[in-house]
């Protein structure tokens, strides 16, 4: 069951783009680090942070290289 009050944090962090939800994650994680349960469901939070952050990290195209020359059938 979702909590009431994670859920509309976590679609207005789903909005955010890799940088600032990175810097954000991290943030938050350091002062979690050293000053334990100073943010209630912190934990809950990072977890769904650090979900959002696997989902929008993507590998940048290699640029250097060409595209496959030929036709592609299909079969």
């Amino acid at each position: 069951m979702a909590n009431p009050f994670v859920s509309p944090l976590m679609r207005w962090l789903g909005r955010l783009s890799f940088p600032r939800l990175f810097v954000l994650t991290a943030a938050l994680f350091f002062l979690d680090l050293l000053v334990p349960d100073f943010i209630p469901l912190a934990d809950e939070i990072l977890l769904g942070l650090g979900t959002l952050l696997l989902s929008r990290w993507k590998k940048q195209p290699d640029a250097g290289k060409p595209p496959i020359e030929g036709q592609a059938n299909r079969r």
